[in-house]
């Protein structure tokens, strides 16, 4: 028998009910004669406080509450990949016209069971545990040949993701007395039935509900020793995010913080997305949904929303319900890694988040922490992220859930609150920067205020790639960045002429870097996407022009040379000129370099005066002109 309570109080989303007890700590209720969705936050003697996810606008003292006797859970079944829902797995984004279900009404629960086709993988005898793969899971319409196999790209021909029927993780292990034969069944009905115990019986269906504060069990977490791979230079070579590792993305207005996490959703090697839009703008999220279901997967040709989930939780739509939509987006792509998929979650904007947190704990009247935000904000983030990794399913299987975070702090100030606390609980930080985005610099990632625990893990995969010199590059890289942010400062009071030529040529290479290497265009049909090999051999002609022009200055050649050398210009436009598979002209470049080096030096020995001894250090303005 479900447990009732009755209104006795209410400020926004939060309400009292008198009641005699029988309420579960976050079990989910229906509130009032609509029957809103709700979820016990505190349980007293004779009081229950209720967090509704719904407008309470209308409620009243002496409305029902009740209980579900579950905690707050969502149903996981095949028919959510490649759809749209609010922040508690409501469906939005229906066929245009039909404008009876175009909005999420009051009190609307999930989406009708679907119907699949399934391919039983056991037999009946077989011993199943929990988390087990019972069967293979397809559209009602697609052909089973099609379907075998994780999304392998090749264009339209590529075979589909292959979802799979799994066996609940609570469930108890058992024998399978009775299988669905091969063909199209109900996603809500039993299709393998377990004996279990001495008398108990347990059904299998297509779809299994589960609480989404609660993180699904796995059989051990595995090293992250792999990166996610993204297609962004700045991102894979400078600050890599690991499979099942975490990032935030803190940056001001205007950064392109959801830009950049549409192009990795798009670009990543994940083989499920996963986006959760969380209190950001309605009209940028409606731009998003038009879009979405237009753009064309770069790995199979089929859109983009084929493999993606999308959870729509505007600013306008209850505060309470972002909090919700957060564990919803983290508890789905669980669900998708459990059958062996490495998923990407991107949340934007995990601040949006943490004011729902803040608004419900001021009119739960509980003492405000840091910039008055609860005194638990630090434990739900920590909570979040850790939910990140790369495992071994209870099945067996491999998979991964890689979080990305975007942070939105006031005047973009990164010492707030939760920007300081996210920075604890993340690998990789990418940091977006204003000065940058404003100089359209894509992506504005501030490489001096950003890092990677992950990159020295990494290393051993670059190797294995061809890159061999990564990890020293990368160094490299970063230490010159370092230095040309010192000399700017430097420059702009004595000016670069008085400067003396190795910080000259610190600052040349400083700017190949910046616009050779680590911009990179959206835009562009050319460099939009880097493949790691790709990345690798421009990593290492830029690492090539730096040794050259180290060996030429202590030659005595000028960093004005250096820089008016046509090859520099050449590995200036490398990004934009030269497209993916193109080898030769990598080699050509790199060939190119290694005459200008030859023809320098030689220029230099023909020129030089007998007795003069000319140090890269020490050359001053009239040596200059005379070289």
């Amino acid at each position: 028998m479900t447990a009732r309570a009755t209104t006795v109080w209410i400020s926004g989303p939060v309400l009292r009910a008198a009641t005699a007890g029988g309420f579960l700590m976050r079990e989910a209720v229906a509130v009032g004669a609509r029957r809103l969705l709700g979820e016990v936050i505190r349980v007293a003697r004779d009081e229950i406080t209720v967090q509704v996810y719904e407008d309470t606008s209308g409620l009243r003292p002496g409305d029902p509450v009740e209980g579900s006797g579950r905690l707050l859970s969502i149903r996981l079944g095949p028919g959510i990949l490649g759809h749209i829902f609010d922040g508690l797995l409501r469906p939005i984004g229906v066929e245009v016209g039909d404008l009876d279900n175009a909005w999420v009404h009051p009190g609307m629960r999930e989406a009708s069971p679907g119907r699949f086709r399934f391919t039983p993988r056991v037999a009946v005898g077989e011993r199943v545990a929990p988390g087990s793969i019972i069967g293979d899971v397809a559209a009602a319409d697609a052909r089973p040949e099609r379907d075998s196999g994780k999304d392998a790209g090749g264009g339209a021909g590529a075979p589909r993701l292959q979802q799979c029927c799994l066996v609940p993780p609570d469930a108890p292990p058992g024998e399978v007395i009775e299988l669905a034969d091969p063909g199209v069944v109900a996603e809500d009905g039993p299709v393998c039935t377990l004996k279990t115990g001495n008398d108990g019986r347990y059904e299998v269906a297509l779809s299994h509900r589960w609480p989404v504060r609660l993180p699904r069990p796995v059989a051990k977490r595995l090293p992250a020793d792999e990166p996610m791979l993204t297609g962004q230079r700045i991102l894979d070579c400078l600050f890599p995010i690991a499979r099942g590792g975490t990032a935030a993305l803190p940056g001001g207005f205007g950064t392109g913080k959801t830009v950049l996490m549409e192009t990795v959703a798009k670009w990543c090697d994940a083989d499920i997305i996963v986006y959760v839009g969380c209190g950001e703008r309605g009209n940028e999220l409606a731009g998003l949904l038009a879009e979405f279901p237009e753009l064309d997967d770069p790995r199979t040709g089929r859109p983009l929303l084929a493999r993606t989930v999308v959870i729509a939780n505007t600013s306008n739509m209850p505060v309470a319900a972002r909090e919700a939509s957060i564990y919803t987006g983290i508890t789905l792509a669980e669900y998708f890694r459990d059958q062996g998929f490495d998923v990407a979650l991107m949340a934007d904007s995990t601040s949006r988040w943490a004011e729902a947190l803040r608004e419900v704990s001021g009119r739960l009247g509980e003492l405000p922490g840091e910039g008055g935000y609860p005194a638990y904000l630090s434990s739900r983030l920590a909570g979040f992220y850790e939910r990140a990794a790369r495992v071994e399913t209870l099945a067996g299987q491999r998979g991964s859930v890689s979080i990305m975070g975007a942070v939105s702090p006031p005047s973009g100030d990164f010492s707030e609150p939760v920007t300081n606390h996210t920075r604890r609980y993340v690998d990789c930080l990418w940091s977006l920067d204003v000065r940058r985005a404003q100089a359209r610099f894509y992506p504005a990632i501030h490489p001096l205020i950003s890092y990677s625990g992950s990159a020295r893990g990494l290393a051993r995969w670059w190797h294995r790639e061809g890159c061999t010199r990564w990890e020293a590059l990368r160094r490299r890289f970063l230490s010159l960045l370092e230095e040309e942010a010192r000399l700017e400062r430097m420059a702009r009071i004595i000016g670069r002429d008085a400067m003396p030529p190795r910080q000259r040529l610190t600052l040349i290479y400083a700017q190949l870097i910046n616009q050779a290497f680590l911009r990179q265009s959206a835009f562009s049909e050319i460099d939009r996407y880097a493949t790691p090999q790709r990345q690798a051999v421009m990593m290492r002609l830029v690492g090539s022009f730096i040794d050259a022009g180290d060996k030429l200055l202590d030659q005595g050649v000028p960093p004005e040379r250096i820089n008016d050398a046509p090859i520099y210009r050449a590995l200036m436009r490398m990004g934009e000129e030269i497209p993916e598979g193109a080898w030769e002209r990598f080699s050509e470049l790199d060939r190119e370099l290694s005459e200008t080096v030859r023809r320098l030096s030689d220029e230099l020995r023909t020129d030089d005066v007998p007795g003069d001894e000319v140090r890269g250090d020490d050359v001053r303005g009239d040596e200059v002109r005379r070289l």
